[in-house]
């Protein structure tokens, strides 16, 4: 698929980890379409840190597979936020995930997939990024369905 057909997707660190680890679930499906050229999988350089960081940590047997398989997937990587940015995000999300969400407003994206729903499914985070922000099976659900459906 040509690269401007292609939906640019902003993948959080748990869709990241949760991939790796389980190569059947919603998150592995997402990363497949990324590595097909389907999706262009975009994350900010907090996202790549907190994975390897994750893996290393928790997963260390699968620390070098984790670094290929990126290396394979090679994904957007969406410019640091500014200061300013990161500030701003941080009055209506957990401080944690603020670098994140200030990271996917300034990119020009058609989703954001988390499984964090807890932090980012909020109305005001919603409001504050004004693009889907949905876990991975619902991502995949509206994904086969522009496809089945186009308009």
């Amino acid at each position: 698929m040509a690269a401007e057909e292609r939906w640019p997707v902003f993948v959080d660190t748990n869709v990241l980890v949760a991939g790796l680890l389980s190569r059947t679930g919603a998150s592995a499906a997402i990363l497949d379409l990324g590595e097909a050229e389907e999706l262009t999988i975009v994350v900010s350089q907090q996202v790549l840190v907190e994975a390897d960081r994750t893996i290393l940590i928790k997963f260390p047997h699968l620390i070098e597979h984790y670094r290929t398989f990126m290396k394979n997937l090679a994904p957007l990587l969406a410019n640091d936020p500014s200061t300013h940015a990161v500030h701003e995000a941080k009055r209506i999300i957990h401080p944690n995930d603020a670098p994140i969400l200030a990271a996917a407003r300034q990119e020009t994206l058609d989703y954001l997939v988390t499984l964090n729903t807890r932090h980012f499914a909020t109305p005001k985070v919603r409001a504050f990024l004004s693009i889907p922000i949905v876990p991975p099976a619902e991502f995949l659900l509206a994904f086969r369905n522009f496809w089945e459906h186009p308009k």
